[in-house]
């Protein structure tokens, strides 16, 4: 997501940050791309109009067009205003209430509202501890109370189960009191959509709202769906008065001016968005990491988190005692490559890097395969597991048949075997320095001379 607004600002803070000083008619050219920048990517015209005149009067101030390095003052400035328009401070599911806690999932035909609740059913379950039932409330589409039963499964989380002839008011009362006699601390309940927002949708919305007393109404929007979101958004509010909002298919989206638009148009926060197509592909929304990745600063917090999420506490220690020892074999490196993969492969980790545009525009260059790391651990694989623990075995032979059997080349499996090479070596150094020494050497005295 922001992919074509990343790469439209970052060429304009570019040229900002080549020049010295600044004046007026600077700043005014700058923002006049910004503006396009973010026009192009889908967010509304108010809401631009309101971005560039707040950014513009900080950013023509004397304390910055007199400061050291204005061009960074400024790009501050849009970094400030960014996160002020998509919601100064992430906002939480709100499940502080009397259990169980009733969510109800809101939106348009096909804007992905069961998988999400699917997601979130199975988030709250892993991340925050909680027994959540999923009940579907939707007898509009065919097979969609199914849909949402084989995503329980998958999920690990309790479904309510179907009854047929069930109307969704019915349905609602029966997920409740279920949950209140299995004790359960969430309930959530997928309403049925519509390809338009219409009245008879609005009724039966409100009806289940009467019954269930949600503590949350999340509407799922599509990202892709641009302008027309933010349209369905705001007659959602007016009708039914949203809690959050629910962004899916992100990673699809080239511009991301939904988002922006949707918080300043309905004053709902963006709580979750949904970032791939797995029933693990969501994460709770934090403006401040959104606007960076904007600007192409990066979103480091998010690298680490999910480095620990992805990487398991045996897998870390067994990697550190071997490390201790100065060992460093092609499983250890195949490990490495599966926890990248698990972070997103190369794009995906790309995206989460301070200068990531740069990066992408140097890999695009020089032809970098995306798919670079499932290749190399496709030729340590057609290893055998003493040709693994110990790489010195692997001559010219051995090569031709590793290559063959992994569907690659020879100087690939080359590249894999001097990457190993390069880390052991690393290791080596790692273990002769021990911790003192690595205090006092740092990286240059680990890293290989280039």
């Amino acid at each position: 997501m922001f992919e074509s607004l990343s790469n439209r600002l970052g060429e304009v803070f570019e040229r900002l940050r080549k020049r010295g000083a600044l004046n007026e008619s600077d700043v005014d050219e700058a923002l006049r791309e910004v503006r396009i920048a973010l026009l192009e990517a889908d967010v509304s015209l108010p809401v631009v109009k309101k971005f560039i005149k707040g950014v513009r009067e900080k950013a023509v101030g004397q304390e910055v067009l007199r400061s050291v390095t204005p061009g960074q003052m400024v790009i501050k400035i849009v970094h400030d205003h960014l996160v002020e328009t998509l919601g100064a401070e992430s906002v939480a599911l709100n499940l502080s209430a009397v259990p169980p806690v009733a969510v109800m999932m809101v939106g348009l035909q096909g804007s992905g509202k069961t998988t999400s609740t699917a997601k979130i059913a199975k988030w709250l379950q892993t991340k925050e501890r909680k027994k959540v039932l999923m009940a579907s409330l939707d007898v509009q589409r065919p097979a969609a109370q199914e849909q949402l039963k084989v995503l329980g499964e998958q999920a690990g989380v309790a479904t309510l189960p179907i009854v047929p002839g069930q109307m969704p008011v019915e349905i609602a009362k029966r997920a409740m009191q279920a949950a209140r006699l299995q004790g359960m601390d969430v309930v959530l309940l997928d309403t049925a959509g519509r390809l338009h927002v219409d009245e008879a949708l609005m009724a039966e919305i409100a009806a289940v709202k009467k019954v269930a007393e949600p503590q949350e109404i999340l509407l799922v929007a599509d990202a892709l769906t641009g302008q027309d979101a933010v349209n369905v958004a705001s007659r959602f509010h007016e009708r039914v008065t949203l809690t959050g909002i629910m962004l899916t298919r992100i990673d699809g989206d080239g511009r991301g001016g939904a988002a922006l638009s949707m918080r300043a148009v309905t004053g709902c926060p963006i709580k979750m968005l949904g970032t791939g197509e797995g029933l693990d592909d969501i994460e709770p929304f934090h403006p401040d990491r959104i606007a960076s990745r904007i600007l192409g600063m990066g979103d480091v917090v998010s690298l680490v988190e999910k480095a620990a999420e992805t990487m398991e506490k045996e897998e870390a220690d067994r990697l550190a005692a071997k490390v201790a020892k100065g060992r460093f074999d092609l499983e250890d490196l195949r490990d490495q490559l599966r926890q990248m993969q698990k972070m997103g492969g190369l794009e995906g980790m790309m995206g989460l890097l301070p200068g990531a545009q740069k990066v992408k525009k140097q890999m695009a260059a020089a032809n970098i395969d995306p798919k670079l790391l499932s290749r190399q651990e496709a030729i340590i694989n057609s290893m055998t597991p003493r040709e693994r623990r110990n790489p010195k075995l692997i001559n010219a032979s051995r090569k031709r048949r590793i290559a063959s059997g992994s569907g690659t080349s020879i100087p690939e499996v080359n590249r894999v075997l001097k990457q190993w090479k390069q880390m052991s070596v690393m290791m080596k150094k790692v273990k002769k320095l021990g911790k003192k020494g690595m205090m006092r050497a740092g990286l240059e005295g680990i890293l290989p001379r280039m």
